[in-house]
């Protein structure tokens, strides 16, 4: 499969709720970094968090990815993701956000995927308090300062 065939097949994966097919596209070792759940190692694990974790809190996703570019061993991608949400008290309408795929290549498999997302939107979309929205914020901020390509930035 070429690389940026393997991202679209991740999507449609998640898509059809298939968490064995999209842990498939990954090296045994393989991690998938979730902007919202945090890393998943293994191919059991990220089977894991598509089948439980994603569809434990929303449902009928869509996720596009566009302009793939890849150099055989890194892949990005911006995409647009959409779900409903099945938390208490959420809005009935789609949550939308964008964001971009960051992909370790690794023997024409997936060996590490994370992502750069702008959540602002999804956060404000289901309508979460402040104190909510604050925390999930700190989260994000802790994981981006203890990342060792921040050390130079967060050192003094």
């Amino acid at each position: 499969m070429e690389p940026q065939d393997l991202v679209r097949a991740l999507a449609a994966a998640v898509e059809r709720r298939d968490g064995f097919a999209a842990a498939a596209l990954f090296t045994e070792d393989g991690v998938y970094d979730d902007v919202f759940y945090g890393r998943f190692a293994g191919r059991d694990r990220i089977a894991a968090l598509i089948e439980d974790r994603f569809y434990r809190d929303a449902r009928e996703f869509r996720w596009d990815m566009h302009d793939p570019l890849t150099d055989g061993r890194m892949l990005y991608a911006r995409y647009v993701f959409s779900y409903r949400s099945t938390l208490a008290g959420a809005p009935p309408g789609r949550v939308v956000f964008e964001g971009v795929a960051i992909v370790r290549l690794r023997d024409g498999e997936i060996a590490e995927y994370s992502e750069i997302a702008d959540t602002a939107p999804a956060l404000a979309s289901l309508g979460f308090a402040a104190e909510r929205v604050v925390k999930l914020l700190h989260r994000q901020a802790a994981v981006l300062r203890d990342r060792p390509e921040a050390a130079r930035h967060v050192a003094d």
